[in-house]
């Protein structure tokens, strides 16, 4: 059963904890999406550095994934068990 609580319209300390805690991981699929972008926008096509861009940037986006996953299961606390 959870219980309804009001919002002001701001967001709680835990809330602001979890939007830093996930930082790392939005920057690099921000990064991702930039690299992707360049690809779309290169008039001539794109380079060889352009697509280096990309895998380096989706390389990026799985490492901070992995991370973002190993901080949440590591720093939440267990279930609960009947004592």
């Amino acid at each position: 059963m959870s219980t309804h609580v009001p919002h002001d319209g701001e967001p709680s300390p835990t809330e602001l904890a979890e939007i830093e805690a996930e930082q790392p991981l939005l920057d690099a699929e921000v990064a991702w999406l930039d690299a992707e972008i360049a690809i779309l926008a290169a008039d001539s096509g794109p380079s060889d550095l352009d697509w280096r861009r990309v895998r380096r940037a989706e390389g990026r986006v799985i490492r901070e994934t992995f991370a973002h996953v190993a901080r949440r299961r590591f720093t939440r606390p267990g279930p609960r068990r009947a004592a």
